[in-house]
């Protein structure tokens, strides 16, 4: 959590400003039993999805899957430097296919329904 020697020091220096000193020994207290719970409790859970997941259990992949890892700029510069490669593509030119040509389009004479009429439909 990036809490350093410093800031303990200074969280503790407010906690016992604010708590006082005669209340102090008892939420220390009731912190360390709170931190053993915790720890108890990841430690359990850790042990369950070993025996879930069997053998092939590798806490090494779950830590690659890490959201927290993923830095969006590392991954764009990655990206940027990896080398191109240098295969020739197939040429888009090759793969170019003409337009079709417009059919053109008669109409039936007024006495009949007014339908369209394609050539190549037929």
């Amino acid at each position: 959590m990036g809490l350093g020697f410093e800031k303990l020091l200074v969280i503790g220096v407010v906690a016992l400003f604010l708590i006082g000193p005669e209340r102090l020994p008892g939420y220390a207290a009731k912190l360390a039993s709170f931190v053993r719970a915790a720890r108890r409790m990841l430690d359990d859970t850790r042990a369950k999805m070993r025996e879930e997941l069997g053998p092939d259990f590798d806490e090494e992949e779950w830590r690659k899957l890490d959201p927290r890892q993923y830095d969006p700029r590392r991954i764009i510069r990655d990206a940027l430097l990896e080398p191109v490669d240098e295969e020739p593509a197939d040429d888009p030119v090759d793969d170019f296919e003409p337009e079709p040509e417009p059919v053109p389009v008669r109409r039936v004479e007024a006495g009949l329904a007014s339908a369209t009429f394609d050539p190549e439909a037929t």
